[in-house]
């Protein structure tokens, strides 16, 4: 099973390569990530993609609710968005 960072790193790689990708992943990131990485995202779960540029910076915060590290993994993994 590949971490939350390396399906991370195959979602950004192919959305740099291939434009078909990317405007299917900006217009619904939620089926393109699951056909991609073969895995079911959770109804409740929202995904938000953002389009850097050389004037903008996007920084995502993890949740501020007190989580164990393994519940953290879980969430960047995009296996869980709630606890």
């Amino acid at each position: 099973m590949k971490s939350g960072e390396q399906m991370l790193q195959q979602i950004v790689e192919k959305s740099a390569l291939d434009d078909g990708f990317r405007q299917a992943l900006l217009s619904d990131p939620k089926a393109t990530i699951s056909k991609e990485l073969g895995v079911t995202i959770p109804e409740a779960m929202t995904i938000k993609i953002h389009e850097s540029d050389m004037q903008t910076v996007h920084l995502a915060l993890p949740p501020s609710a007190n989580i164990t590290e393994e519940q953290m993994e879980a969430i960047s993994a995009g296996l869980c968005c709630c606890w």
